[in-house]
């Protein structure tokens, strides 16, 4: 986790990356960011970024530019941060990180940022998988954000529960236990069951980030492709609700707190077995490991396998806001952070997985185990799971709908306190409140 410092950085003309060079660089009038000429731009990120031996690394190659670097704990604070910002005018950092659960609330203000095809985004747009850079452009055009990562899922198991368990515990064995890749749910779910008939503990460690993962899966989730709420009246998310609530209800839920897990212990103390694991979810789950004191004896892997296929969570975008008084500055370092070559550090030092096809094919190459997770072949492994995967439509509130109507019922179906229609209906009634008349 990142803390707040501040960094002498120097904005790099002429990046290989780059085709159109930032204002300050041939062809400003402006001259270019020195010693003598100095400019201060402020950068603010959430969660797990590993910028910082990045950021030190801009500050060597180039003296002139001091960068402000704000970290702010978790998604859903920096979302309400950024939005306060917008609405009050001002206080928004040069270069600001947007999650993609909540892009789609960025996309409705998306006049409140930079074109970044002006500072050369439409020449090094090819860097990137296709649906991550349209993700970032809006309706009308415009590139509002460079991708950070993506979040193919993959599913983490603690091989030695499994094991004890008399289960398969070998990655690829898991895989094929858990169906392969016609693997569904209702597998998953089955082969939790086994699990806990067999050693009388919890399956995965809480009901939201699975039901998060059930939603991101569909063609459609909380909001059509046309952008209208999805959610009452839709029988195929009532559908994949009722068969969370059921495998829940049979005790496959450790109703772990998101985000906490006891502050790591979920992870060491054998409350559960497996957790749906983008790759920046294994950022998390070593930090949670250190915190636990665990590490590499603790038995956890990454299986190349995910219920019901192909499916993206998380990912993020580096954004400049229209209120920078120095865009084009603060444009060549956002596409400095996240050009193939930076992609590639930032993954090492984050856990993360690239969007740009150049960063994930030399992490391929490189074939570097991860040692934590069993020596996975991390690699291999999310590019194997990033196949297929096509960006689902975010709406306005989609981060709020999960975080402020699903959480609190997930948490509902955990506790015990609620059956799968008192859920379901607390969930509109909850919707409605946060979302339809607010």
């Amino acid at each position: 986790m990142h803390t707040s410092r501040h960094r002498r950085i120097t904005a790099v003309c002429g990046v290989a990356s780059l085709a159109v060079v930032a204002s300050g660089c041939g062809g400003s009038e402006d001259a270019a960011a020195s010693e003598d000429n100095p400019i201060t731009l402020t950068v603010t990120t959430f969660g797990t970024f590993g910028y910082d031996d990045l950021y030190s690394e801009y500050e060597d190659q180039n003296p002139g530019v001091t960068i402000e670097a704000n970290n702010i704990n978790g998604s859903a604070n920096a979302r309400t941060d950024a939005f306060t910002k917008l609405a009050a005018g001002s206080g928004l950092s040069d270069v600001v990180a947007v999650e993609e659960g909540w892009l789609g609330s960025i996309m409705e203000v998306s006049d409140q940022f930079v074109d970044l095809n002006e500072h050369g985004a439409a020449d090094i747009k090819d860097n990137w998988v296709d649906w991550k850079f349209e993700q970032g452009t809006d309706p009308e055009g415009r590139a509002i954000g460079y991708g950070t990562d993506i979040g193919p899922q993959a599913l983490c198991f603690n091989g030695d529960l499994l094991d004890a368990a008399g289960l398969p515990s070998d990655r690829e064995e898991v895989a094929e236990h858990l169906g392969g890749d016609e693997g569904t749910w209702e597998d998953y779910f089955d082969v939790g069951r086994e699990y806990t008939e067999a050693s009388g503990k919890a399956w995965y460690d809480q009901s939201g980030f699975v039901w998060n993962s059930m939603v991101n899966q569909m063609e459609e989730g909380y909001y059509t492709a046309e952008g209208e709420l999805n959610i009452e009246g839709n029988e195929e998310m009532r559908a994949q609700f009722d068969l969370l609530a059921e495998a829940t209800a049979d005790g496959l839920s450790a109703d772990q707190e998101q985000h906490d897990w006891g502050n790591g212990q979920g992870f060491v103390d054998e409350s559960f077995a497996t957790i749906v694991c983008p790759p920046w979810m294994l950022g998390t789950i070593q930090g949670q490991l250190e915190a636990a004191g665990g590490g590499p004896e603790s038995g956890w892997d990454v299986a190349d396998v995910f219920p019901g296929g192909a499916s993206n969570w998380g990912g993020a975008f580096l954004s400049v806001p229209a209120s920078s008084e120095q865009p084009a500055e603060a444009a060549e370092l956002a596409a400095w952070l996240t050009a193939p070559e930076q992609q590639v550090k930032q993954s090492a030092a984050a856990n993360n997985f690239p969007s740009t096809l150049e960063a994930q094919a030399e992490i391929v190459e490189a074939g570097t185990p991860n040692e934590l997770f069993n020596d996975a072949p991390y690699g291999d492994i999310f590019e194997s799971r990033a196949e297929g995967v096509v960006a689902q439509f975010k709406g306005p509130d989609d981060s709020v709908i999960q975080e402020s109507v699903f959480r609190p019922v997930m948490e509902m179906i955990d506790s015990g306190e609620a059956t799968a229609d008192e859920a379901w209906d607390e969930a509109i009634t909850l919707l409605n409140d946060v979302v339809v008349n607010n």
